[in-house]
This record gives structure tokens, sequence and C-alpha cells, in this order.
């Protein structure tokens, strides 16, 4: 049985248990305890709004990972007003891990596509733990090729631990088709709204996520790599991944900082698994917001202000090279334990 309680969640969730168990015995033995389940109640709600608005990069990734949390297709179902899937890449076969269509939203069509991951072991097998085959991207651009045919905007919904890694995808070109919707997105002549909803993880999530409003949900990540992967590559230690997290800078809020996304989309507390209608209800009004916006720019100027805002992504300040290390080079001085007059790395990261 899968455990659904999160280990920062224990305190809270055993003072729940406490408030139930009251509850139950004053019904039980007819006793009033009106008073004593208020004053647990009051202190229930103190540490749920201390946990949740104090959480760590870390547990944020837990909440993005929970069991119970919304997929793309449940939130489709109460975002859109209507639905058509569409399957197949016209090449090789369907990708469950990847699900898209055409939807109606407030009276308006739009092509929906987004990563989708199961809800119980065969579920998971069928659409492969969320994680996309080539055929799952090349599904992906063609519903997009077809969106910007006839002018429909795209919402992207991305909730993926990374593209599948396997052999056989990658003998079907699963670098090429990431690679492809990399390129094709940047310069699609219709507007692109994308949402990441939980799990943002490297080239595939980055493969449906290029688009001109990037929004995330509260406890949401995104990453070039996972925690994980990244402490095992830097110090050949998976179990350091809380460490790492924190330096990924992974989080909505260190990328909003950081100008990476537009905007954070809030959950409730508790996450967006406890109140799944309520954060449908969030994500449903920006995606109107973002369209409409979107819909007045003019084609040629949307794929121009998308591309300046990849390029904008890694900017970094520029120190120039002190004349005493130009002058080192020119002279050709072969003294290679005179060390170069170079900044400090302190200072280049605080000025940036």
């Amino acid at each position: 049985m899968i455990n659904l309680t999160l280990e920062f969640e224990k305190p809270l969730i055993e003072l729940e248990k406490r408030i139930q168990d009251l509850r139950e015995f004053g019904v039980k033995r007819g006793i009033d305890l009106s008073d004593e389940i208020a004053i647990l109640e009051k202190k229930a709600d103190a540490l749920r709004k201390e946990i949740f608005e104090n959480l760590t990069p870390w547990q944020r990734i837990m909440i993005a990972r929970h069991p119970k949390r919304p997929t793309t297709l449940e939130y489709i179902d109460l975002i859109f007003d209507e639905f058509i899937e569409l399957h197949g890449d016209r090449t090789f076969r369907d990708d469950g891990a990847i699900v898209g269509g055409i939807a109606n939203l407030a009276g308006r069509p739009v092509t929906v596509i987004g990563t989708q991951k199961g809800r119980d072991t065969k579920e998971n097998i069928a659409r492969n733990f969320g994680m996309p085959h080539p055929e799952g991207y090349r599904k992906a651009l063609r519903l997009m090729k077809q969106a910007e045919k006839f002018r429909r905007p795209i919402v992207s919904f991305v909730d993926v631990v990374g593209a599948y890694p396997g052999v056989e995808a990658e003998e079907r070109g699963q670098g090429l088709a990431i690679a492809c919707n990399i390129a094709e997105m940047a310069k699609m002549a219709t507007g692109i709204i994308v949402v990441i909803t939980g799990e943002g993880g490297s080239g595939g999530a980055l493969a449906i996520a290029v688009g001109d409003k990037l929004m995330m949900l509260e406890n949401a990540y995104f990453s070039v790599i996972s925690p994980e992967g990244c402490a095992a590559i830097l110090w050949k230690d998976g179990s350091r991944a809380q460490e790492a997290a924190e330096m990924l800078k992974l989080t909505a809020p260190d990328l909003k900082e950081l100008g990476l996304i537009d905007e954070i989309l809030p959950e409730p507390q508790g996450a967006a698994h406890k109140d799944c209608r309520a954060v449908a209800g969030v994500i449903r009004e920006a995606i109107i917001r973002g369209i409409d916006e979107l819909s007045g720019i003019p084609q040629r100027r949307l794929i121009e202000r998308r591309y300046a805002r990849l390029r904008r992504i890694g900017e970094f300040a520029v120190r120039e090279v002190p004349e005493s290390n130009l002058a080192m080079v020119a002279s050709g001085n072969e003294d290679m334990s005179a060390k170069p007059d170079l900044p400090d790395l302190e200072e280049v990261v605080e000025e940036s």
C-alpha cells in the first residue's frame, strides 16, 4: 500500500487524527467536547499554516511527486468545456505518456497537450510512468502544427520527470524529437501558454514548454536535472538530493525571481491534491487571461517576443579583462606560475 503521508506532514496528520478521535469519543459517550475540539482545531490551523508557508525546495518536490497530485486529464476535465482527444504521431504509434486534442475554453477553440501519468500500476505501465517516447513528442508537435494552421492558441500542461531514456527511445530519435519540438515551438505563429503543474524535468519537459506565457503551480518544480541526478553527478551520492535541491533553484518562487516564469499560481494549504477543483479554477482563469493578452499581438511580433524571451535566459554579468592579463598574453609570457588578475567569483555573482 502506498504511503500518502509526506514526512513533514506527520505532526499535522497526528493532530488531525486526535481531533477526529475526540469528536467520535464525544458522540459515542454523549459528552460535549466542542471547546476542547475548537482548541485543537485552532492549533491544527496554525500548524498547517506554519508548515505550508515555510516549505523547503525538497518538500515542494515531494508535493509535486505526490501520488494523488492531479493529472493533466483531470485538469482538462475541470478546466475546459469540451475536449476531443487525438491520437498518434502518423509515423510510428500513439504514446499514452502525452495526451492532446482540441478543446473549448469559454467559447474559444484551443489545442491542448500535456504529459500524463497513471493513477495505479496498470495505468502507469500503459503510460510508461508519464515518460514520453519520441512518438509522444512527435504527436505533440503534429497537434501544435495543426493549431498553428487553424490559428488556435496552444495550452501545454507539464508534469514529467523526464523523457524516457530507454534504448528503443534513443533508436527512434528521442534527442532529435525533443530538439525539433523546441525549435518549432520557438517560431510557431500562434500563442502558447505553458502551465507546469507538477514535475518539470529536463529536456523531457522543455520539449513542450517553450511558450509566450510560462506559469507554475506554487508547489511545482522546473529543472535541468532531478536533485537525485544532480547529487549523483556532483558528489557521487544520490542521498544528498535535498542539498542539491537547494542549489538548483528549481521552485516556482526561485524561477519567478530569476525571470524564467511569468506567474505563480497559488495552491490551497495542503497542496493541489487537497482541492483539485479549486486549483483548476485558478488555472482556467490564468489561461483565459493569457490567451486574451496574446490574441491581440500580431504573429510576427509574437514570434519576435518569444525569441527575445528565450535569448534572455542565462544572461550573466560580463567583466572586462584587466590590461595586465592582456599584456601577459600579448608578450607570450611562459611563466605559468604567474596568476592572472581575475575578478573574485563571489563579486561577479553579487553584481549579476
